[in-house]
């Protein structure tokens, strides 16, 4: 402590306070053209100000970055997460407008063959093993079906009931290339043509429609519906259109293909067709032009 105070120590430290707060007093000053001193001391500090800024720019930019890439990975997954349910949900009503259509079409369906007693169906299984094979359907022998029942769609007929258990039954479908099942049908036109449903082409993707006779007239285009003879299926139930007309080997009869107007490879709802069903006869209507007949003849067994 006394050697840092001597006087000639204590004189150096005080003019230099003078001399700073006169030179920070002059420095305050507003003036268009400062002094050397002053363009000297602002240059240098801002020599330092921008070697030192720079690095710390870069390192805080480095970091800023960081936070950036994490805040956009985050944002990143979240849309991702928004896509997939976006997808989920589209998905979800594409099914439900398609479910809506089949149930739209069944009703209408209902309406078009008011002849035949209808018993809606879902399909509840399918194997894609057996895909062009058998479906099986939630209703069974609690629900009043019957092997041999026609199952149609609202576009047209799919197949027969093969087997039924108590909740359910398995259809077997035309498309079966087993030759399992054989549907009497008729082409329509000018003249009705008989054949039998039986096979089904997978590289036309059509049904062969067997034993018509080779001088039958068939035309692509024309209707196919069946017949109601044997016993299974009820007539009148639309099952496709003639695509093509194959001669045999023999020529003794000609195969036509059908192309299914039921699509095969969507099927949601169906009907199950009751066979044994009648229409019901209005027997008031017959009682009264029976007893009208009666009468009539006894007035003229009476006048004779």
């Amino acid at each position: 402590m006394p050697s840092f105070f001597s006087n000639k120590r204590l004189i150096v430290l005080l003019v230099s306070m003078i001399t700073m707060v006169a030179v920070v007093g002059v420095s305050m000053k507003e003036r268009p053209y400062p002094t050397w001193p002053e363009k000297f001391l602002r240059d240098t500090v801002g020599f330092f100000q921008y070697m030192t800024y720079k690095p710390a720019r870069s390192v805080a930019g480095f970091f800023e970055n960081i936070n950036e890439m994490k805040v956009m990975y985050t944002e990143n997954e979240r849309l991702k997460e928004n896509l997939e349910e976006h997808a989920k949900l589209m998905a979800r009503i594409r099914d439900l407008e398609a479910q809506n259509e089949s149930l739209q079409q069944l009703l209408d369906v209902e309406s078009d063959l008011t002849d035949y007693q209808l018993r809606p169906a879902e399909v509840v299984m399918r194997s894609p093993d057996r895909w062009y094979q058998h479906v099986t359907i939630n209703m069974g022998e609690t629900h009043g079906i019957e092997p041999n029942m026609a199952v149609i769609t609202p576009q047209g007929l799919v197949g027969r009931v093969k087997s039924v258990s108590q909740l359910s039954s398995i259809v077997e479908l035309l498309t079966d290339g087993n030759r399992n099942i054989n549907v009497s049908a008729i082409v329509q036109g000018q003249e009705e043509v008989q054949g039998i449903i039986e096979g089904y082409d997978v590289e036309r993707e059509a049904l062969n429609l067997r034993m018509v006779r080779m001088d039958a007239p068939l035309e692509e285009g024309q209707t196919v519906i069946t017949s109601g003879l044997g016993g299974v299926m009820p007539r009148g139930l639309f099952i496709g259109e003639v695509i093509d007309v194959i001669p045999d080997d023999y020529g003794l009869t000609q195969t036509a293909l059908v192309k299914p107007a039921a699509n095969i490879d969507r099927l949601d709802y169906v009907y199950v067709v009751e066979r044994d069903f009648l229409p019901e006869l209005d027997l008031s209507e017959e009682d009264e032009e029976g007893q009208e007949d009666e009468d009539t003849q006894d007035t003229e067994e009476e006048g004779a």
